[in-house]
């Protein structure tokens, strides 16, 4: 106990002095790198890109090791998510939470590791389509993670927090929003505990998805061009969405008595592909539109001169293996494709003009998988819908850079997508026969027919976590019977 003490101290020591030579609470661009994709580069690769753009900020959703070792003296500063499915358990075992935090935070940081600035406890755990399910975890959570940070002496570094969808306030006009009922309770604790430690409201924003749900919804407003749909409040004109969501959670954060809170976008993004509205010109004109509008520090009319304190885009990569329950466009969120490319010109506002691609990147060989020549569409419609459960097919659909070119080049394209994802298995492009390789790239216009990268690191994460599930019980049971025994 004597020498974790010690140790603890010292790293203590350390980064406070760190402190003052990386100030907290400069504004800045992040970015959300998720990891959920059948081809995945490798971490180190990602965090050199991250780099190579000058990007200063990245949020995780998972304490990933593969994830985090690469960031350790990267100096990036790191939000490091929590899983909603974790939130039960550590905030019933304060046992759990110190285990967490030991394994996954302490085990990182120090000198010359990962600068991990806050945890975030949960990801939109009051989303509506959850039905309270999580609600009453989040508190308990919190309270115990923080005792957790309290005896690591890293309590006064790393601030937790909670990214909020948008949906947890509403309101007809930004002036009059306020938390939804039956979060008001919650919330006020919440904004309490961030209050009391220093620590920001995190919120999530996306008018695309306004935009997508709505067909009324006006387009121009979702954009920073200016609209002809205004929305008027008082002497409060709103021009674009993002102003109007944003006034709306200050004025709540003020009808619960804390309209000064430090607010973090923690997701805000625009979708490249994979539903109609979804395409390259509309993500970068949003984003660039976004970037230029926050970074001129006008603020909004709620909070004029004072823009929030950092945007985290969503997202650094598109992640092919995510769910599409909501729609295709889930799939196509980077700023850069799978491989780290980039997709479109892009001004962070970091020092590079435009986006700079990854260095390095480890592709399998030029060949693709396509549909023979003498192939009978009648007798292929089973194998292509094999192969889009397996693989990602969502730039097929309606508003898809792959939509419209033709029912050969679909099935070319889903045969193609499984046999990459099968890491070019001559056999998995046959397909009963109907399959045949190629040399020749089959990429039509916007239609780009992947290539997959080798990916070396994929076991680790499940093993990982295995340990950590196997580990815990016992942990807990010997803290029942140490307090048993005294």
């Amino acid at each position: 106990m004597l020498e974790g003490r010690l140790w603890g101290g010292a790293m203590m020591v350390w980064v406070l002095a760190w402190r003052w030579v990386v100030p907290m609470g400069e504004s800045a661009i992040g970015v959300n790198w998720g990891t959920v994709s059948f081809h995945k580069l490798k971490p180190s690769t990602v965090v050199d890109l991250l780099k190579d753009n000058k990007i200063p900020k990245v949020k995780v959703f998972e304490a990933e090791p593969e994830v985090l070792k690469p960031l350790m003296g990267s100096g990036i500063q790191v939000m490091l998510g929590i899983p909603n499915d974790m939130l039960a358990l550590l905030g019933t075992s304060p046992t759990a939470a110190d285990l967490w935090l030991r394994q996954n935070v302490s085990a990182y940081i120090g000198k010359h590791g990962a600068d991990i600035r806050y945890i975030a406890v949960g990801n939109e755990p009051f989303l509506t389509s959850y039905n309270g399910e999580f609600q009453n975890l989040v508190m308990p959570a919190i309270l115990n993670l923080q005792q957790s940070l309290v005896k690591a002496n890293l309590a006064s570094y790393i601030k937790l927090v909670v990214p909020c969808n948008a949906d947890a306030y509403e309101s007809s006009l930004p002036s009059q929003g306020a938390f939804r009922p039956e979060l008001t309770q919650i919330m006020t604790q919440l904004v309490q505990f961030l209050n009391s430690n220093d620590a920001p409201f995190v919120v999530n924003i996306y008018p695309f998805l306004s935009l997508y749900d709505n067909k009324d919804f006006p387009q121009d407003y979702a954009f920073f061009e200016g609209t002809t749909h205004p929305v008027t409040d008082g002497n409060n004109v709103y021009t674009n969405a993002f102003d109007g969501n944003y006034d709306t959670l200050v004025a709540a954060l003020t009808k619960l008595g804390y309209g000064e809170m430090p607010i973090i976008i923690g997701e805000i993004g625009w979708p490249s592909d994979g539903a109609i509205g979804a395409n390259i010109s509309a993500a970068k004109v949003f984003n660039q539109g976004l970037l230029s509008h926050v970074l001129n520090n006008k603020g909004t009319p709620l909070r004029p001169g004072a823009p929030p304190m950092d945007i985290y885009l969503f997202s650094l990569l598109d992640e092919g293996a995510k769910s599409i329950l909501p729609g295709g466009f889930e799939r196509h969120w980077g700023i850069f494709s799978f491989d780290g490319q980039a997709k479109y010109p892009l001004d962070l506002g970091l020092g590079n003009k435009e986006l700079k691609n990854a260095k390095n990147v480890q592709y399998l060989p030029p060949r693709w998988c396509v549909a023979s020549p003498s192939i009978d569409a009648q007798n292929v419609a089973n194998h292509v819908r094999i192969a889009c459960t397996v693989a990602d097919c969502t730039t097929l659909g309606y508003g898809g850079s792959c939509n419209g070119i033709g029912e050969k080049g679909n099935i070319s394209y889903a045969f193609n997508s499984y046999y990459q994802l099968q890491m070019q298995d001559s056999r998995s492009c046959n397909f009963d026969g109907l399959g045949m390789i190629t040399f020749r790239d089959p990429s039509v216009g916007d239609c780009r027919f992947l290539v997959g990268v080798t990916d070396t690191d994929s076991s680790s994460v499940s093993q990982t976590r295995y340990q950590w599930w196997v580990l815990l019980p016992f942990l807990i049971i010997i803290q029942i019977t140490s307090s048993f025994t005294l």
